[in-house]
């Protein structure tokens, strides 16, 4: 079982990584209930944004998230022997929950800088 998230942006929070609320991060504080909203606004959050990005960048480091980002665009499943086998298993154990926020936060970004806004709700 997966939770979602969905709105101006869609996908699924990596199970047993990444909290529903991992875009607090970004800064926007979530509403609670089952589901937890978020609203960014291009001239308000963009700029927080960038920075969280760019701090996560300077914590994990580009050549860190290219190696992971390489490494799952091109398998679809993973586990610590496969994930070995390529090399990256000591990254992704280090820094797991940094890298799944982080495109997290690059697709917040790419709404606000397309549409200007970008609002989705989150499951618990």
């Amino acid at each position: 079982m997966g939770r979602y998230y969905s709105g101006d942006i869609d996908g699924k929070f990596w199970f047993g990584v990444q909290s529903s609320t991992a875009a607090d991060r970004f800064g926007v504080i979530h509403s609670k209930p089952n589901y937890v909203d978020y609203y960014f606004d291009k001239g308000d959050n963009l700029e927080e944004v960038q920075e969280e990005l760019k701090n996560i960048e300077e914590k994990v480091g580009l050549k860190n998230i290219n190696a992971l980002k390489d490494f799952f665009e091109k398998t679809n499943g993973f586990n610590d022997k496969i994930l070995m086998e390529n090399g990256v298993l000591e990254i992704w154990q280090e820094h797991k929950k940094d890298y799944a926020d982080y495109l997290l936060g690059k697709e917040i970004e790419a709404c606000l800088i397309e549409q200007g806004s970008c609002g989705f709700t989150a499951e618990l």
